[in-house]
């Protein structure tokens, strides 16, 4: 009742099975009873009058994505919502009634989204955004945004509070939209379209664009070469040591710690920069190109990175040494912020966040693509859930990261000369990609007609599974502790708004 495919491989749209509704239901819950699997995506379309709703579950353990189907009518028509036994697809389907007007009789929680331009219910407005409230002499209400002091993006929190205890923290997101998704469809040049993936978050240029590329490349039935494949997963990687050492750098800035805020604020730069010195952009912006490589890894820049990790790596570990042998540094660190097994796994969370707290999800294991299906990466898992595990997976996969990219310069890929060429889009198909950002699982999802034009893409930043776990996470704790409790998560707004 299912279709199972891999990691970047297309099919054809009548190939996924279409089921009755409680079938589809059924079905899609049973596959989750399975600790293994979790859903990548479930979202709906248009055809002709119809919605069409398209469930993808994951299977890390076999390394295939079962993809099923089913048509309903929207208006009157009421449904049994997923959520409502498994809490992981509240996200999935509060967008699906946000877009659609797809209403349900047991969803619990079935508040807005993103109020894109053109949802279902013109009258809800982001100014009367249906907060949970209690009512009580005893408790207070914080307000926090959406402006906000720092550079980070528009985004309100609410808090309850007891005294200075967090008793709920609701997000409120959806101030922004490019409508991106959307512009995958009415741009009709590649490069504009790659200009939009490299554009879905700022800090996330490699991650995306990647899953942007395999996913495009599979469509055309195009098998991309070595020197590709190297690339894109040295890109990732770079990007992964910047952003995380970054967040290191935010962590202790949020707890004071003057000397690491700086020592790692300075040691982001030089990787960086390194992306300036390969393609002419700090962010990897111009670098990832379907079918082709503009800017060509050779010897010279493999010198060139393995000087600079030689010199960030000697610098990182006496920094990280000094940062987490302090007792003051550990106080504010271990147990806040905790996020259990039980509950991450109950809302699905994924990435980095999902590994804190006990669980095995990382795509470049599970699922891997280009040059990960070589480097057989074995994610970091730590067990506490707190802002120390998160900052512990961030110093274990940095340094995996120099690791990995140390071994893939000794044998940097002979450059392909001869031009390439690209065919057409597969008609009526549908093709899912996967990719690891240093967040999470990236997921972009296409469906073409029968003239071979892209009618529908779907885009999901890890950030959209992983907010309500930033929820969770600051319960009981004080709310001074916030900060660093939001940058042991860093999530992305425009990732989630779209």
């Amino acid at each position: 009742m299912t279709i199972s495919i891999k990691n970047n491989q297309t099919i054809p749209i009548q190939s996924i099975p279409v089921l009755k509704y409680e079938d589809f239901l059924s079905v899609n819950l049973s596959l989750l009873q399975d600790a293994s699997s979790h859903c990548v995506n479930y979202y709906g379309l248009f055809e002709a009058g119809i919605i069409k709703l398209i469930c993808c579950i994951a299977n890390d353990s076999d390394h295939t994505v079962l993809i099923s189907s089913s048509e309903i009518i929207g208006g009157e028509n009421i449904y049994p919502s997923f959520t409502a036994q498994h809490f992981s697809f509240h996200i999935f389907e509060r967008e699906l009634h946000e877009n659609f007007g797809i209403r349900y009789n047991d969803h619990p929680w079935l508040k807005p989204v993103r109020y894109p331009y053109d949802h279902a219910n013109q009258e809800s407005l982001i100014s009367n955004y249906p907060f949970y409230q209690i009512h009580s002499e005893e408790l207070h209400e914080v307000g926090v945004g959406p402006i906000h002091a720092g550079i980070i993006e528009p985004g309100h929190f609410r808090f309850i509070c007891s005294g200075e205890q967090i008793i709920h923290l609701e997000i409120q997101l959806g101030y922004q939209h490019r409508g991106i998704e959307q512009l995958f469809i009415h741009k009709k040049k590649l490069l504009q379209r790659i200009s939009l993936a490299e554009s879905i978050a700022g800090d996330s240029v490699a991650g995306h664009t990647t899953a942007f590329i395999n996913l495009w490349e599979s469509l055309c039935n195009y098998h991309p070469s070595e020197e590709l494949q190297f690339s894109r997963t040295l890109a990732m990687e770079l990007e992964r040591i910047a952003i995380h050492t970054g967040d290191l750098s935010g962590i202790c800035t949020d707890i004071a710690y003057q000397l690491g805020s700086a020592v790692f604020g300075r040691l982001r730069t030089p990787i960086i920069n390194f992306f300036q010195s390969w393609c002419g952009n700090r962010l990897a912006k111009g670098l990832l190109r379907v079918v082709k490589n503009n800017y060509y890894f050779n010897e010279k820049l493999g010198l060139e990175l393995e000087n600079i990790l030689d010199s960030f790596e000697s610098d990182y570990i006496e920094m990280w040494n000094k940062f987490h042998e302090l007792p003051s540094i550990l106080a504010r660190l271990e147990k806040t912020g905790v996020l259990t097994t039980e509950a991450a796994a109950s809302i699905g969370v994924v990435g980095m966040i999902a590994k804190a707290s006990g669980i095995k999800r990382d795509i470049r294991n599970s699922h891997p693509h280009d040059y990960y299906t070589q480097l057989k990466h074995e994610p970091v898992i730590k067990h506490h859930g707190d802002v120390y595990s998160r900052t512990q997976i961030r110093n274990e996969e940095i340094r995996q990261s120099i690791s990995y990219i140390r071994n893939m310069i000794q044998t940097i890929p002979i450059r392909n000369n001869a031009e390439e060429s690209i065919g057409p889009l597969q008609k009526n198909s549908f093709t899912l990609s996967l990719a690891e950002g240093w967040r999470g699982e990236i997921c972009h999802c296409a469906v073409t007609d029968d003239n071979g034009e892209l009618i529908h893409y779907k885009i999901k930043d890890p950030s959209m599974h992983n907010w309500l776990g930033l929820a969770l996470a600051v319960r009981n704790n004080e709310i001074s502790d916030f900060p660093i409790c939001n940058k042991s998560f860093n999530l992305s707004y425009c990732g989630h708004d779209l």
